[in-house]
């Protein structure tokens, strides 16, 4: 190989390390740059679509307060539990969906149905009573119970104390706030978790009596 031969295949060598220095400072300032802002999900480790699923819901038989205020005339408080269909009946507007809503998402709705077509200005607060539920019957401490969070028949059933030695556990009868009766057999429910239905605030539980 002549003088010349080598010499070109330098030039070569140089400038391929050059193109691959060029490549990978791109690749690096890409992903690494301390100039480019951080996501909101980066930071906090999750999206914003998460933020409102501890939010609670409403449900069926729950009993809802919507206060409207801002308006020249003063609105009377409304206060309804939530019908069998999941909604409640507001004066001018109707029926609104409530059931499956977190408080401010129903505010928003009942907001965008009254604005701009019955008030120019309006503040919508909505709130629920006190959430609670009730066992009673065979259990140790029958009464009220505070509904703090997603609960079962059978976790509800021993916040109450648990069942008395009389309890029948298979014939436990859950009262939706709404008025439907269900039947729930507490020993299959400890079994198979699908069976242990969930409480809902306005249920009620009455553990019957076994008969020998």
């Amino acid at each position: 190989m002549n003088f010349f031969q080598k010499l070109a295949r330098l030039e070569w060598c140089v400038c391929g390390l050059l193109l691959l220095g060029f490549a990978c400072g791109g690749c690096s300032s890409s992903s690494n740059s301390p100039n480019k802002p951080k996501s909101s999900s980066a930071l906090t480790g999750f999206s914003p679509e998460d933020s409102n699923l501890a939010a609670p819901r409403f449900h069926v038989g729950e009993t809802v307060i919507v206060a409207l205020t801002g308006t020249a005339d003063q609105i009377p408080e409304h206060t309804e539990p939530i019908k069998e269909d999941g909604t409640l009946t507001l004066p001018y507007i109707g029926a609104v969906q409530a059931a499956g809503r977190t408080p401010g998402e129903l505010q928003n709705e009942i907001r965008d149905l009254y604005v701009p077509k019955y008030y120019v200005r309006l503040t919508v607060t909505v709130k629920s009573q006190d959430r609670i539920y009730y066992v009673g019957g065979e259990v140790k401490q029958p009464g009220r119970q505070l509904y703090v969070g997603e609960t079962t028949v059978t976790r509800a059933i021993q916040s109450a104390g648990d069942f008395t030695d009389f309890a029948n556990r298979s014939k436990v009868l859950l009262v939706r706030a709404g008025g439907k009766h269900i039947r729930v057999n507490c020993n299959k429910a400890l079994e198979d978790p699908s069976l242990d239905l969930p409480v809902y605030p306005g249920d009620q539980i009455q553990v019957p009596r076994r008969l020998f």
